[in-house]
């Protein structure tokens, strides 16, 4: 149980680490996403939700 815990610590670490970097590199961009995104349809923020969601399995599929 212990390993499973240490799993899910690094994958939360990891995604604050992506989560990161961009407003760090790039607050710029970064804000102009966020603005971009807040002018989107819920439907049209859902639907990227799904594909980085579908992405991000996949990605776990090939490397576990």
């Amino acid at each position: 149980m212990a390993k499973l815990w240490d799993n899910i610590g690094l994958a939360l670490a990891l995604v604050l680490i992506a989560e990161g970097l961009l407003p760090f590199t790039a607050p710029r961009l970064w804000r102009q996403v966020f603005m971009k995104l807040s002018r989107m349809r819920d439907g049209q923020v859902r639907f990227m939700g799904l594909m980085l969601l579908l992405l991000g399995l996949v990605l776990l599929l090939l490397i576990g």
